[in-house]
């Protein structure tokens, strides 16, 4: 995998909203966050547009994504928030310049469709908290990100969950929102996995849409090409009137009961104010015991 430079104080950044719109407003506290860390910070010319949801047109939103990708002097992008949209823009992005130059890239959420199409083209990649989150996140969340845009390690310890399942396991983080892994089977974006450590999340959800979206992994070999699963924020579940009987930890316990790998419930990551960063396709290592260990291997870039 190809790791994009560590930023140094003095370096731009590009803040680029590839979903949902977003306002100057709520934008500021993240610019001034950003500029008190030692980066300039540089907004796509359309980011404050709108298209009824969308930050502008998906013609807008592929230009500034597009044009930040290829500018040299940007030397990192971070999506400004998530929602729905980026899917729509995908299949247009070119990568020619970036593979020349290539930049980190930070997101969550609807981001995960550009996360895995980097990763799936040998790109590293920040599944991380993003600019409108910002002023609620915790200061851990925080810390881990701007630790992994400047080269520091990321080494997470945290409590046991009760439906954990121990074991050791080795590979390169992978994944992000189940909701995105789960639209993406069967075309060009589509999670590649070979010997991973799967990290899934997701938020508001119906808890037979995670039973359906799982064995639809299932069903598509995913757990038979991963060597551990992180799950990270499960967060405000939804459920029918007449109950399904399991929730959304349970379900995912099930599913992949017939298999080795060890499993980590509770993981600081997803649609959380502790959402903290993991940097997609980075060597890591996963240990969970008594407690959880997760040591994602530093970068010498």
């Amino acid at each position: 995998m190809i790791q994009p430079k560590n930023l140094k104080k003095g370096d731009k950044v590009g803040i680029v909203s590839t979903a949902r719109k977003i306002s100057q407003q709520e934008l500021e506290p993240a610019i001034l966050l950003l500029e008190s860390w030692g980066l300039k910070v540089e907004l796509g010319p359309h980011l404050f547009f709108e298209s009824h949801q969308f930050a502008g047109t998906d013609e807008q939103r592929l230009a500034d994504l597009q044009n930040f990708m290829d500018d040299s002097d940007i030397k990192a992008i971070l999506c400004a928030r998530g929602g729905y949209g980026t899917v729509r823009i995908i299949d247009e992005l070119n990568f020619l310049a970036f593979q020349n130059q290539p930049k980190w890239i930070a997101g969550y959420s609807d981001v995960t469709v550009l996360l895995n199409t980097l990763y799936n083209k040998g790109f590293e990649s920040l599944h991380s908290s993003m600019p409108i989150s910002f002023p609620t996140n915790t200061e851990d969340a925080l810390n881990s990100l701007k630790k992994a845009l400047f080269g520091e390690s990321l080494d997470y310890k945290i409590p046991s969950h009760p439906l954990n399942r121990s074991g050791k396991a080795q590979g390169r983080l992978n994944g992000g929102n189940l909701s995105m892994l789960y639209s993406q089977t069967g075309s060009s974006s589509a999670l590649k996995l070979n010997n991973d450590i799967l990290f899934i999340e997701d938020l508001d959800e119906y808890l037979y849409h995670i039973d359906r979206m799982l064995r639809n992994l299932k069903r598509n070999g995913y757990f038979n090409s991963i060597n551990g699963l992180i799950v990270g924020g499960m967060s405000d579940m939804n459920d029918n009137s007449i109950p399904f009987g399991s929730n959304a930890e349970e379900i995912i316990r099930e599913i992949v009961e017939p298999y080795n790998f060890p499993v980590a419930f509770g993981f600081p990551a997803g649609h959380l104010d502790n959402n903290c960063t993991l940097v997609f396709g980075r060597p890591s290592r996963l240990d969970v015991s008594s407690e959880v260990s997760l040591k994602i291997d530093n970068g010498k870039t």
